[in-house]
């Protein structure tokens, strides 16, 4: 196939530099569910068949709380923190059907992931969705568009707690909104004093940039910093839902209906049945039928309720309201289950048990909160355990976070959440546990062992490595970097977003951007240790406003904050190098829905570049404190060549090592010099090669051009990670591969003395992944055949134009794929 390729490629590029520019891609056709949906017309006013509950997210510290609703007309979403997307994909539960979201408060707990979430059914071709909860979400929604740009072609509506009730095929859904007798400041109590000297409020984070150049208009003309107190979030409101079944009519008796002589199997039925089920007696034969000989019972309109109690401010609020009581006692629609998004520390009320107690015997519960201990994220345990039995210091077992608080006892059917777990409302009330998960690693392993050649490669890898001596480096722990996210543009099963953890010291690291989820990545490679690698968290480096590389910034934020409370260490803002483009979506979010500028001391990417003026001594003063904080010579950014305003970085400690990170970018001479002589680089490749064109168009790098790059540079090592999701394993190989490039997994661990061993991993890599290799090498030689097909009829074309070609030579030109030797080359 190599042998095809370069062959192809000469010819190819002449043809396309003769051919008019790509086109545009033509508009995606509509879902097939829309289509069946428009065929269908509207659904009958008998209610679905089908409907049940099921836990995505269980509430854990790493997911947050998230719950998906299935029937057979709708599917519904409540609440999106960060990595909801991801355990969709993962489980199957289709991000595409998805007609509603409902969002319980704005928090970045419940909100992390719905920026993703709606760029991917924007770009799945999903035409509406509608989002119920707080007033605050049409802001957030304009604060999306800033990093996003417009977003065309998707109807996003916006249905706050005051709307009128929501009413679909499936069911009635009512906001009821829940104000805390709380008074909430500008911090909260549990977090950092606000008198804290290092703490930086929003008009120093304007000031940053040090010029009037960089102070950044918001939506609506209002300058950054300003009216952020009467800003318009509101941390005392919550919004429970109510949500009704429709009534489930009753099924024709076609068995009774025969016995009576009715004309079954006839036109004439039809009205008749159509009678029954609303109820009317009908007459036929001159007797009177009523409704009940034909027509099994109907099925009440069961309900559900999601309501969120954050804290005990909420407590009585939610005990005296309304609209609760009214579904409490003798209630016309019992109350099939309520799901409660609440702390311990809620649950262990007395006046919040008696509130669930209230509903009756009848009415199950279910908890969502740290408490839960669940496994969601399977096919990364999987992975990571098979990779293990290759080297178990480069791919160390996952770990969890689990909550330490004692767990409340509840006297009332209760059950706590796990990701998967059902609770059926229709055909039949029941818990349904067929789904959870289980994490076996002995299965994991098993399953690995089986595999052709694979217990033999790992076997020859560590042979060798025995034969070999060990590296001068070997010794040394630090710096170690652990790779957080190695794909690309939207988090899947087996590689999250960009993101990548450099342990500078045993007590000082930087992350390297920042996608969503970054957090439970390394709640899941740290478990209880989790605190404590945030606390030593000094810098963060945001490449640019890409949303694979940024929205898991606030989660950091947030959850650095609590780790130093529960370290007892000093709250002090964190160092952001960002682009300045940053500001105007960390202001938006602070004004409309959380507190969050408090946390951030920035450093526009812009004042490292080689030469940039520094007006500002704020900055001057970030900049040596960044550079003192993580003993470095320096730290410096150049514009790569990827979106505005997209930054690469190099890293030089005092102790002469040098690390690159190139962000997104195709290759860039600016990164070239800037990483001359670099001990590692950490370089995209998200594309195989042979996707030249395509990487042009997206702007990102080739396996081989990755490569290239750091051979240039001079790179000591060359780590390539950002892949394609369409390579979700493993990448595809290049010949350009040699003893200084190693490929990047989720949550590998790697040290410089392990750079030798890294390439020698790759033939156990190849065992492990055969099947997916093979299945990848299929599609680029199909792919490579359609190449020359199409290379094929432009030089046809061009010969039919040159008349004076001699007719042998023209047989020569054309000779067809089916020639012998195109097959031989072919075999190639």
């Amino acid at each position: 196939m190599w042998a095809l390729r370069s062959l192809l490629c000469p010819v190819a590029r002449r043809t396309m530099s003769q051919c008019p520019a790509r086109r545009q891609r033509p508009p995606k056709d509509p879902l097939r569910h829309l289509r069946t949906r428009e065929k269908r017309g509207p659904a009958s006013p008998g209610g679905p068949n089908t409907v049940y509950l099921q836990v995505v997210a269980a509430g854990g510290r790493d997911s947050g709380a998230a719950l998906y609703v299935f029937s057979e007309y709708n599917r519904y979403l409540f609440n999106c923190g960060e990595g909801i997307q991801r355990l969709m994909q993962e489980y199957k539960l289709k991000v595409a059907r998805l007609d509603n979201i409902f969002l319980t408060r704005m928090h970045w707990s419940n909100v992390g992931g719905l920026c993703g979430m709606i760029l991917t059914l924007k770009e799945t071709g999903v035409p509406k969705c509608v989002l119920s909860g707080p007033p605050q979400l049409e802001k957030y929604l304009e604060a999306i568009k800033i990093f996003s740009g417009p977003l065309k072609g998707i109807d996003l509506a916006v249905r706050p707690h005051s709307a009128p009730e929501y009413k679909d095929e499936t069911m009635t859904v009512c906001q009821v909104p829940i104000h805390s007798e709380r008074k909430y400041g500008e911090h909260q109590p549990s977090q950092s004093p606000r008198g804290s000297p290092h703490r930086l409020n929003p008009e120093q984070l304007s000031s940053d940039s040090g010029s009037a150049e960089n102070e950044q208009r918001l939506p609506g003309g209002s300058n950054a910093g300003v009216n952020w107190k009467s800003g318009g979030r509101d941390p005392s409101l919550v919004v429970a839902f109510v949500c009704k079944l429709h009534l489930k009519k009753g099924n024709f008796l076609v068995l009774k209906a025969k016995e009576l002589g009715l004309p079954v199997g006839t036109a004439a039925i039809a009205p008749i049945i159509a009678a029954v089920k609303d109820g009317k007696s009908v007459t036929y034969g001159g007797r009177e039928i009523p409704p009940e000989e034909l027509c099994t019972p109907p099925e009440p309109g069961l309900a559900f309720i999601v309501v969120e109690c954050p804290d005990e401010g909420f407590i009585q609020p939610i005990c005296e309201n309304g609209t609760f009581k009214r579904y409490q006692g003798d209630a016309s629609a019992p109350v099939a289950l309520v799901v409660h998004i609440a702390p311990e520390s809620v649950l262990m009320d007395a006046s919040y048990q008696q509130w669930m107690e209230r509903f009756g015997p009848d009415t199950q519960h279910l908890i969502l909160n740290e408490n839960c201990a669940s496994v969601h994220n399977l096919r990364s345990h999987k992975i990571q355990t098979q990779l293990g039995l290759i080297h178990p210091d480069i791919f160390p077992p996952l770990t969890t976070f689990y909550s330490k608080e004692e767990g409340s006892t509840l006297g009332m059917p209760t059950v706590r959440g796990e990701c998967l777990l059902k609770y059926q409302l229709r055909p039949k009330r029941e818990w349904q546990r067929d789904a959870i998960l289980t994490c076996n690693p002995d299965e994991f392993i098993a399953e690995a062992l089986e595999l052709p050649n694979f217990q033999e490669s790992v076997q020859e890898y560590k042979k060798n490595v025995q034969d070999s001596p060990a590296p001068a480096e070997k010794n040394s722990q630090y710096p170690e970097f652990i790779f957080l996210g190695t794909g690309s543009a939207i988090p899947m099963k087996i590689r999250n977003v960009s993101s990548t953890l450099v342990n500078i010291s045993s007590d000082r690291s930087v992350l390297l951007d920042c996608g969503e989820g970054t957090f439970g990545q390394l709640c899941r490679h740290y478990g209880q240790q989790v605190d404590r690698v945030l606390g030593n968290l000094a810098a963060v480096f945001v490449s640019h406003l890409h949303a694979d590389h940024h929205t898991g910034l606030l989660n950091i934020l947030l959850q650095r904050e609590r780790a130093l409370v529960s370290l007892g260490k000093p709250f002090h803002p964190l160092l952001v190098v960002a682009p300045t483009q940053l500001r105007p979506w960390l202001q938006q979010y602070h004004n409309q829905c959380q507190e969050i500028l408090h946390h951030i001391s920035m450093i526009p990417a812009k004042c490292l570049q080689k030469g940039a003026e520094v007006s500002s001594t704020t900055v001057e003063r970030l900049i040596s404190s960044l550079l003192e904080t993580c003993d470095l010579k320096e730290f410096q950014t150049c514009l790569v060549r990827h979106c505005k305003h997209a930054f690469g970085c190099a890293l030089v400690h005092s102790s002469g090592w040098k690390v690159v990170y190139s962000g997104d970018t195709m290759p860039c001479e600016a990164l070239v010099q800037m990483g001359k002589d670099a001990t590692l680089l950490i370089h995209e490749a998200t594309l195989e090669d042979g996707l030249e064109e395509e990487a042009v168009e997206k702007t990102h790098s080739t396996t081989s051009q990755a490569i290239g790059v750091g051979m240039r540079m001079n790179a000591q090592f060359i780590m390539l990670n950002h892949f394609s999701q369409r390579y979700a394993k493993i990448p595809l190989f290049s010949p350009d591969f040699n003893e200084k490039v190693g490929i990047a997994f989720d949550h590998m661990k790697v040290r410089f003395g392990d750079f030798p061993t890294v390439p020698r991993l790759i033939p156990s890599l190849k065992a492990l992944f055969a099947d997916d290799i093979e299945e990848m090498e299929e599609r680029r030689e199909k792919r490579g055949l359609r190449e020359l097909r199409l290379v094929q009829a432009a030089l046809l074309a061009q010969q039919a134009d040159s008349p004076d070609k001699d007719p042998q030579q023209k047989r020569a030109h054309t000779e067809g794929p089916h020639s012998p030797q195109n097959k031989k080359v072919r075999a190639q």
